[in-house]
């Protein structure tokens, strides 16, 4: 299988688990598609992709096309003579004259067990969902969002207390593991995909920063799964005299009886804060510009005793 001409178009730490299992199974693609290079950081310098760092580092071909709906791309791709486009968390749309390039199609490992939660951030869709369970699915791309056939689904649990980042982690080494795993039969024709459930399908949109606002009048249990989902990116928040405060670890718990917002204590103990239903302990907390520090340390530094939160 190593001969076979694979082009891999990935961006972020969850396409680069899959690229790195493809190498380490002596799979080196011939080129890879890549988001172009952004600001990051505090001085937004121009950062690579880790996708295109690594692929730097085994001088692998990198193109970083704005769009793929351009003419020149496409000849370059239909040059390369892929057998098949491998993609995973790329962030471009393939149009159909791109996937009609590779002679076995493109495939998409998608962090979610289609057709639960196609789209952009099914991973936080899922914790925010409560949903028990997720998966990896690996499926033949069409033009449609995620709607394609599905050559397998791998599923594993949800942990009771697991962020989006842990769960992240997780499903990228999983993708990478089906990927390999499965690669050589589909080439071979030796599996054939099935068609997903349109009466199962739900959509994951893309993640905004209001999204990740604390409102206490929802429920301790909304807002517990908020801050999970929520962290590492774009991390939970809610306002303490127009100071934007970060939540990166949270907690429901019950017996509060206060009305939405209320501070129903803050010191040696911790910070707990009156919900809809319930209450939530604030476990992990950050100011801005400031570290990230225990709910204990927190009141140290700001006392919000007595206090009602907007």
């Amino acid at each position: 299988m190593s001969d076979r001409r694979v082009i891999f178009a990935g961006t972020p730490e969850f396409a680069l688990a899959s690229l790195t299992a493809l190498v380490d199974a002596g799979i080196v693609p011939v080129a890879i598609l890549t988001q172009p290079d952004r600001p990051a950081g505090r001085g937004k310098r121009l950062t690579a992709s880790p996708v295109k760092q690594y692929a730097e580092e085994l001088g692998i071909p990198v193109l970083q096309p704005a769009t793929l709906r351009d003419e020149a791309i496409v000849a370059e791709l239909s040059a390369l003579q892929p057998d098949v486009v491998i993609v995973a968390a790329y962030g471009l749309i393939l149009p159909q004259d791109v996937l009609d390039i590779p002679r076995h199609g493109c495939l998409n490992v998608h962090a979610s067990a289609l057709p639960r939660w196609r789209g952009a951030a099914p991973i936080q869709a899922a914790i925010l969902a409560g949903d028990s369970t997720t998966g990896v699915s690996l499926m033949q791309m069409t033009a449609g969002l995620d709607c394609g056939p599905v050559y397998e689904i791998r599923a594993i649990g949800i942990g009771a207390g697991e962020t989006a980042g842990e769960l992240h982690d997780r499903l990228a080494a999983l993708g990478g593991e089906l990927l390999v795993a499965r690669l050589g039969d589909i080439l071979a024709g030796r599996i054939e995909a099935q068609p997903q459930d349109e009466s199962g399908a739900s959509y994951a949109g893309k993640i905004r920063k209001q999204d990740a606002e604390l409102l206490w009048a929802l429920d301790a249990d909304e807002l517990e799964r908020r801050v999970r989902a929520y962290n590492p990116v774009p991390g939970s928040w809610f306002n303490i005299d127009d100071k934007r405060t970060k939540c990166w670890r949270a907690q429901r718990i019950d017996g509060v009886d206060a009305p939405a917002g209320k501070v129903v204590e803050s010191g040696h103990d911790g910070i707990v804060i009156a919900c809809g239903s319930g209450g939530l302990s604030l476990e992990e907390l950050q100011l801005p510009g400031k570290r990230r520090v225990t709910a204990r340390e927190f009141a140290g530094q700001l006392d919000l005793s007595g206090r009602t939160l907007g």
